[in-house]
């Protein structure tokens, strides 16, 4: 009888943790998903355009997602796009440009600064035939919180954005269409759009992925004399098409970035003073450009 006491206590002390595992794998999962990422950049390039002025950037998100597909989120950056084109400085051309935007006539007494991007983001995103395509829509909204004391010609950047995506495998068609007043400050350009191919392709069993992107903005060709004036341009002169290659790499539970851009962005207009894509440290924001990153995920 004490043998079996004994066997009988000792197969409990051994099975007890198994069947507590047990019952551990059959708890259902949460449909809930939230994540945490933290990045650091040499400079923060956005659809081509520099946004930091060849400056580091330091960003970061949170992420909310449900096993239905509905998805939310914030992300922030530093960015000086905004502030360059207004600079106080006796070399500024005679109106001021920003990455995407225009600026007006320098004005010594009042000034508009921004130095933060807060993105807002909501959508559902979902994979069908087997998983092999997949699809994503939903809308943004870019925010600049700042000063503006002399916005003239040139508009609050905020931007609100619906965006819709199909992709297939390790490629991805995307199309953005701005629905707010002004795109990133330009005036009368409700309904600038932007096209976005892009693939990331596994280089075998690397680790290393291969990133090809081509992408298309347009603006509608409105003549906003308010800005152009006399200048001989219109808002034509802010279409433009980037490119880019990158790789990437996880290492340590770190994700690694390296990536060349360039975007054939127009200095000015024909008069050579209004300037396009031109800051007012007489940098074009757009051509050719070279990010690294290093990313972590929580």
């Amino acid at each position: 009888m004490k043998k079996i006491i004994i066997a009988s206590a000792v197969s409990a002390l051994f099975l007890a943790p198994v069947m507590a595992f047990a019952q551990a794998a059959d708890a259902p999962k949460s449909p809930h998903t939230f994540t945490v990422n933290v990045s650091l950049a040499n400079q923060y390039i956005f659809r081509g355009l520099a946004q930091t002025n060849g400056d580091p950037a330091l960003q970061g998100g949170m992420d909310y997602s449900h096993a239905s597909g509905l998805y939310a989120g914030i992300w922030l950056s530093n960015i000086s796009w905004f502030t360059d084109q207004n600079a106080n400085i006796k070399s500024a051309p005679v109106s001021l440009a920003s990455p995407g935007s225009v600026g007006p006539p320098y004005t010594p007494h009042k000034s508009n600064a921004a130095c933060l991007e807060w993105d807002f983001y909501a959508g559902f995103k979902n994979s069908f035939a087997g998983g092999a395509w997949n699809y994503d829509v939903g809308i943004i909204q870019y925010y600049y919180p700042g000063r503006y004391d002399n916005v003239g010609a040139y508009r609050k950047p905020h931007t609100t954005e619906f965006y819709g995506l199909i992709g297939y495998k390790w490629v991805s068609l995307k199309y953005s269409k701005g629905v707010s007043a002004t795109t990133f400050g330009v005036s009368e350009s409700k309904g600038a759009d932007y096209l976005d191919l892009s693939a990331t392709i596994p280089l075998g069993e690397s680790g290393f992925n291969l990133l090809a992107h081509v992408g298309r903005y347009n603006f509608p060709g409105s003549a906003n004399v308010e800005f152009w004036g006399r200048s001989g341009g219109n808002n034509d002169l802010f279409d433009y098409t980037d490119c880019k290659l990158g790789l990437t790499k996880e290492f340590c539970g770190f994700a690694f970035g390296l990536s060349w851009s360039y975007a054939d962005t127009k200095d000015t207009a024909p008069d050579g003073q209004t300037t396009a894509y031109m800051n007012a440290f007489g940098k074009n924001v757009g051509g050719h450009r070279v990010a690294l990153s290093v990313t972590k995920t929580f």
